[in-house]
């Protein structure tokens, strides 16, 4: 599981209904200047729907933001739907031809496991790209998880009730690109990493949900950015580095107008040694942790 770049989007990712605190304490930090106040708050894009996750520090945060920033704002079904047509589908390069037959035979096992409705048949005519993402998503929606109940989209409905501005980072459209327009080796690297990851998924996100709760950055580096870094170094750094950088520049932008912004992304970009506090640090701009 990989952090929140649009597989997780799509999808969002996957979450385990497990035992909960009494006071969750995600991780927070702020950006302050003599102009402007920044919120930076990690999230995960998919929540079982009794999930508590509030705290008295936060909402104060939320309350005093006059503005909300999530990766996407225009992730409705039709929109995506349309676009996963257009960017994820390929008849004429299907993956058994892209694939020796020892890793479709793999596939077909993930596949069968993971629920995907149509089998790896359905796979088949989707770019590695787009079946990476649905091999992570069909068990969380095969097991009931909503992707409304995610945090971003909480905190949507939020601000939108209070009659302020939700924004977003990227588009579906840029981050589907984002996925289609990887090179086909990266995105073959992509697929591979979520079946060699599939049977982990299970105890690995029971471990993340807990980290996430508390604060705890260093197991959420560990578990979300660190096999990636290793193990696919270039594609770790398209879908983690490289978009990290942006937003810190986006971040930093913001930092020029007055008032008070909350920005929630995917937690993974705020942990681990490309975070975007790090990528902020290295534009002069410094956070510190709530």
């Amino acid at each position: 599981m990989k952090t929140s770049f649009p597989a997780r989007a799509l999808a969002g990712f996957t979450l385990l209904l497990i035992s909960l605190p009494t006071f969750a304490k995600p991780a927070l930090w702020v950006v302050k200047n003599a102009n402007a106040t920044v919120y930076l708050f990690g999230t995960v894009h998919l929540l079982p729907n009794d999930t508590h996750w509030r705290n008295p520090m936060l909402d104060k945060a939320i309350t005093d933001s006059g503005t909300l920033y999530i990766e996407l704002t225009d992730d409705n079904q039709a929109n995506m739907m349309a676009l996963v047509m257009r960017y994820g589908i390929d008849t004429t390069h299907p993956l058994p031809s892209l694939l020796p037959h020892s890793e479709m035979l793999q596939l077909n096992a993930a596949a069968e496991k993971a629920g995907v409705p149509g089998g790896a048949q359905a796979l088949s005519v989707m770019r590695p790209w787009l079946a990476a993402l649905t091999l992570a998503a069909a068990p969380l929606l095969k097991a009931g998880l909503d992707p409304e109940q995610g945090v971003d989209k909480q905190l949507k409905v939020q601000m939108i009730a209070a009659g302020k501005n939700v924004l977003g980072l990227e588009t579906a459209e840029q981050q589907i690109r984002f996925l289609a327009q990887l090179p086909q080796d990266m995105q073959l690297a992509f697929l591979r990493s979520t079946l060699r990851d599939a049977d982990k998924d299970a105890i690995e996100l029971t471990q993340l949900i807990d980290a996430w709760k508390n604060g705890d950055t260093a197991t959420i580096a560990r578990l979300e950015d660190e096999d990636l870094r290793q193990k696919e170094p270039m594609l770790y750094r398209r879908l983690i580095v490289e978009r990290n950088q942006t937003w810190a520049g986006k971040i930093a932008a913001m930092m020029k107008q007055p008032g008070v912004i909350f920005i929630a992304i995917g937690a993974a970009h705020l942990a681990g040694p490309d975070s975007v506090q790090v990528q902020l640090k290295k534009l002069g701009v410094a956070s510190v942790r709530e």
